[in-house]
């Protein structure tokens, strides 16, 4: 193929800038691109990225990467109060997010600032201050890796749960995702404003009556007082999920940890702040030398300069066992680790 290249540094294509080669890499710009790219690579296994924003890479890529980089957008049904826009994998998630509140398109406000590209977004159900992808996602087309065959999935479909979707269990590997459809609020927005620090923010703001837009001003704010910029310091946002828990343990913890947070689930279950174990564990602002834990937000693991891909692994994987040991609480990774 004409866009076929070896040896390529995937450096600037993930957020932690680790400097990983790939041996064969293909830029693909359109659907077209990736079908006839799916056919000449049938011998080869292949690896998909996108934005690079949820991936830790430990080591040099043998298979063939194809990056994920088809853009567009555009609206495809409209009624007096909502509007259905479709938005092509290759588009960056912060700047699609920028492009609804321009047209004043509620429903993903609370999304802002999260990194990485719109394919990759349902893969992960990405989430923040109370709201999910799944709540305004309404179908995504993906093409089947090994056929090479169009599939719409509905929300349904999709099976979305906490940081997870059927393209991360039943279908993992299987399908590459094109191009996703929301479903957004014209007017009459529904404004999620109780979770987190939103309310305080928008009050410091001198903010009594918000827009979409004064709570996506709120959330940037927050996420740049807690986050580092990838672009200054490696990085791939929140590298661990917040874990659920029986009531049974969490009381115990309790009873341990009088002022250990919490979020009811349901009558049998708790989600706690990965952040808050991570941070009563001793970890918070802790380096290793080029890399550590970054010192406004716990859950973030940063590379400060040069760092492996496997030492941040290893630190990960000791922060796991000491919350294990401490809290007897397992906490998953969000980050995929290649």
């Amino acid at each position: 193929m004409s866009n076929l290249k070896h040896n390529v540094s995937l450096k600037p294509f993930n957020t932690f800038g680790l400097d990983v080669l790939a041996k064969r890499f293909i830029s693909i710009t359109s659907e077209s691109e990736l079908i006839d790219a799916l056919k000449n690579e049938t011998d080869a296994p292949i690896f998909i990225l996108g934005g690079g924003s949820n991936v830790l890479l430990t080591q040099d890529i043998d298979s063939t990467v194809f990056h994920i980089n088809i853009k567009g957008k555009s609206i495809i049904e409209e009624t007096e109060n909502t509007v259905i826009v479709s938005i092509n994998a290759g588009e960056n998630w912060h700047q699609f997010v920028q492009w609804c509140l321009d047209h004043n398109f509620g429903g993903i406000e609370n999304l802002s600032l999260i990194p990485g590209n719109v394919g990759t977004a349902p893969m992960q159900n990405i989430g923040a201050y109370g709201v999910e992808l799944k709540n305004t996602f309404v179908s995504c087309e993906a093409i089947h890796i090994k056929t090479q065959e169009k599939r719409r999935f509905t929300k349904d479909d999709c099976n979305f749960g906490y940081r997870e979707s059927v393209f991360k269990k039943a279908l993992k590997g299987q399908y590459i995702i094109t191009s996703v459809n929301f479903c957004l609020t014209k007017h009459k927005h529904v404004l999620y404003t109780d979770y987190g620090a939103i309310q305080s923010q928008l009050e410091l703001n001198g903010i009594n009556k918000p827009t979409i837009q004064d709570i996506s001003k709120a959330v940037i704010t927050i996420r740049q007082q807690k986050l580092p910029d990838p672009k200054i310091i490696g990085n791939s946002g929140s590298f661990f999920k917040n874990p659920v828990v029986s009531n049974d343990l969490f009381q115990e913890l309790k009873d341990n940890f009088p002022e250990i947070p919490s979020y009811t689930i349901n009558e049998d279950s708790v989600k706690i702040p990965a952040g808050w174990l991570i941070e009563k564990a001793g970890f918070k602002g802790k380096r290793f030398g080029n890399y550590g834990v970054h010192k406004n937000q716990a859950l973030v693991l940063v590379n400060y300069d040069d760092a492996e891909g496997s030492d941040i692994l290893q630190l990960a994987k000791l922060i796991q066992k000491t919350i294990l040991r401490i809290f007897k609480i397992n906490i998953e990774t969000e980050v995929n680790i290649i």
